[in-house]
């Protein structure tokens, strides 16, 4: 058997700075104040392509991001993540995220005739947007109770 290459090698990976970024937050105003339908990407040759809808939602979203000074990380929604990968881009240990997969909480697949799982990026993703919904949520009760001046 082949030994299996990370898929996090492959990302691409996007730093800003600052001069960046204001480049990028004149990129994301110019795009939402505006129509966003017919983006043309221009060349110095002169050739003109206008971008597809689904390259223009890219070009808005990583430039709402890079504006506000945060690096993306671009990858294949259908990537196929090893539980080490998923603990990587979480930010969370590799057993930790080995128990999240035992418990369902996070949803894997083993690989046939074999105890190695594999996630798909898409749960993976889904998993921290509810933990950060979560996070949000008991922030906003924190706050409530702070204001309503109740005992915790």
């Amino acid at each position: 058997m082949m030994a299996r290459t990370g898929v996090l090698k492959h990302a691409v990976q996007v730093e800003v700075g600052a001069k960046e970024a204001a480049s990028a937050g004149k990129v994301a105003e110019a795009m939402t104040t505006g129509s966003a339908v017919g983006v043309v990407l221009a060349f110095p040759d002169g050739r003109q392509i206008p971008l597809p809808q689904s390259l223009i939602n890219v070009v808005l979203e990583s430039a709402k991001e890079l504006a506000e000074g945060h690096s993306i990380t671009v990858l294949p929604s259908d990537a196929v993540l090893t539980p080490a990968e998923v603990a990587e881009l979480l930010g969370l240990s590799r057993p930790f995220v080995a128990r999240l997969l035992d418990d369902g909480v996070i949803a894997a697949e083993r690989l046939p005739g074999s105890r190695h799982r594999r996630v798909r990026l898409a749960d993976a993703l889904a998993f921290a947007e509810r933990r950060d919904r979560r996070r949000e949520g008991r922030h906003r009760v924190a706050e409530a109770i702070a204001e309503a001046d109740l005992p915790y």
